[in-house]
């Protein structure tokens, strides 16, 4: 699924807006619109968009056996 459907779905399941999501990461609603329209977010901007929505944002690398590495912690 692409990146700006999943952050609607967040928007959704949080009961926020994207408006407010930039507000609350102190970015301009028009930069973090095109941001996601574009894909161009750094794990580090996933994470902080988890935060701000309180969310649990899991990157991680699963094996065939079931063992992970996570990409954030």
């Amino acid at each position: 699924m692409q990146l700006d459907r999943q952050i609607k779905m967040l928007c959704l399941k949080t009961d926020l807006k994207s408006t407010e999501i930039a507000r609350r990461l102190e970015k301009s609603p028009q930069a973090f619109g095109q941001k996601i329209k574009r894909g161009h977010l750094s794990l580090d901007e996933l994470n902080d968009i988890a935060y701000v929505t309180g969310c649990r944002l899991e990157c991680r690398f699963v094996f065939k056996d079931g063992s992970s590495i996570n990409l954030i912690e």
